[in-house]
């Protein structure tokens, strides 16, 4: 997701509040997106106590109504244990999203916060990460050239440590490397990571295809340092993507019809009515399902994208 879109819904909220149908049919898609996360939360944690839940981006949707002024959502802030934002600070070029931070100021006493800002200068990285642990945040600021998340950093890692990291919440640094186009085999993905000492690794749990085993995830939970660390598995709730092993071939837009929305920009994606029973049954509570998936791989938890799902299946 890009900065315009954050402005798109950020700027919907603040609008919001005239009393008409569109303003009352995102509060109840938000509300369901709400729900579906709290879902996720339980079904996961129900299998495996301490389970990592991270929404990235939708930060509105840790408050009742997605208003700030009302107060934040228990409910939804139990589920989870942080909240992922991209281009906070920096979206190319120097360019704070106020709006945003506000918010996140209130939570980040509730949940850890993670910011993955785009840096299209190099020498502004530095920069990135220094305003990020300034309000309390960890970072992960991406160069031009990792703008899809492909490579690991050969710089300094912020904070870097030897602790054992088991909860999110003592994590002071992370890696987001979800593109595997950068390395030619799983096993050489696996070594490269294994190589760093990041506290937290974020991962696609699919190399190519083929799904990470609990050992290959296993592998990756010990620091080059010694220490203990987390891996998190990327997740797309919000769109369908025509490359995962759930994509039927006679699917499109439209057919199934909860695949809604096409995803512009991303040709390959689909926004989807997520609170559809059968898009819900892909995604978890039952044996064969991404998230049932994902525990049995090992992973710690999941990041969860595309949460704002609420807000494009009416705009845009």
């Amino acid at each position: 997701m890009k900065k315009l879109l954050y402005i798109m819904i950020i700027t919907g909220l603040l609008l919001a509040g005239c009393g008409d149908e569109g303003d009352d049919m995102e509060d109840e898609y938000a509300a369901r997106m709400q729900r579906f996360v709290i879902q996720i939360s339980d079904y996961a944690r129900g299998i495996k106590p301490g389970f990592i839940v991270i929404p990235q981006n939708g930060c509105e949707l840790a408050f009742n109504s997605t208003d700030p002024g009302e107060g934040v959502m228990e409910a939804y802030i139990n589920a989870i244990d942080g909240i992922g934002n991209e281009e906070l600070f920096y979206d190319g070029s120097l360019s704070v999203d106020g709006e945003r931070l506000s918010m996140l100021r209130t939570l980040k006493s509730l949940v850890k916060i993670m910011v993955s800002d785009f840096v299209s200068n190099n020498a502004n990285i530095a920069d990135a990460a220094q305003r990020a642990r300034d309000e309390g945040f960890i970072s992960f600021p991406r160069s031009a050239e990792n703008y899809h998340y492909g490579l690991i950093p050969s710089g300094g890692i912020t904070d870097e440590n030897s602790g054992d990291i088991t909860v999110l919440s003592d994590a002071k640094n992370y890696l987001y490397l979800i593109s595997t186009d950068n390395f030619p085999t799983k096993q050489a993905m696996i070594q490269a990571v294994a190589n760093t000492n990041y506290d937290v690794v974020l991962i696609d749990m699919f190399f190519e295809g083929a799904a990470f085993t609990a050992a290959e995830t296993g592998s990756l939970k010990t620091k080059a340092n010694g220490g203990e660390r987390l891996a998190i598995a990327y997740i797309n709730i919000g769109a369908a993507e025509n490359w995962r092993y759930y994509w039927k071939p006679e699917w499109k837009r439209g057919s199934p019809s909860w695949l809604k929305k096409k995803y512009s920009g991303y040709d390959d994606e689909i926004w989807v009515e997520y609170w559809n029973d059968e898009w819900q049954e892909i995604i978890c509570g039952n044996g064969d399902s991404y998230i049932k998936r994902i525990i049995d791989a090992g992973f710690d938890g999941v990041y969860l994208d595309n949460v704002e799902a609420y807000y494009f299946l009416i705009h845009n």
